[in-house]
């Protein structure tokens, strides 16, 4: 079949984020989060180091979320008898989101909490 181009290489991978993005209703809040904690950024003037951990974050919750994505059009795919063994996958995978956006959350908690308090004076 010989290798592949780049170019059909991130054909395929866009096509496989827009598989995984459409029809997941999770990724609306993702994006909306996304958008908020950008917006956030932008407001609160916040340092080069500051945005990179927040698009880290945003980077990481998005990730987890496409893997969760996977698992389950995976878990969708197989029959009765092998979906009761691996019904446990689902929650494992789910899992990880939660705790990716969990973290993310602490993250931009502290990030933002930090601008917010020099901007208001609190400390520097």
């Amino acid at each position: 079949m010989g290798m592949r181009r780049w170019r059909a290489k991130f054909h395929e991978a866009f096509r496989g984020i827009k598989l995984g993005v459409r029809g997941q209703s999770s990724f609306c809040v993702h994006f909306f989060t996304a958008a908020v904690a950008i917006a956030a950024c932008v407001a609160l003037n916040c340092s080069v180091v500051e945005w990179c951990a927040i698009f880290l974050c945003i980077g990481s919750v998005i990730t987890a979320e496409l893997f969760n994505s996977a698992i389950e059009t995976l878990f969708h795919g197989l029959d009765v008898q092998t979906k009761s063994r691996w019904n446990g996958c689902l929650d494992i995978a789910a899992g990880a989101v939660l705790t990716a956006s969990l973290f993310a959350a602490l993250i931009g908690a502290v990030v933002f909490g930090n601008r917010f308090g020099v901007l208001m004076g609190w400390w520097e």
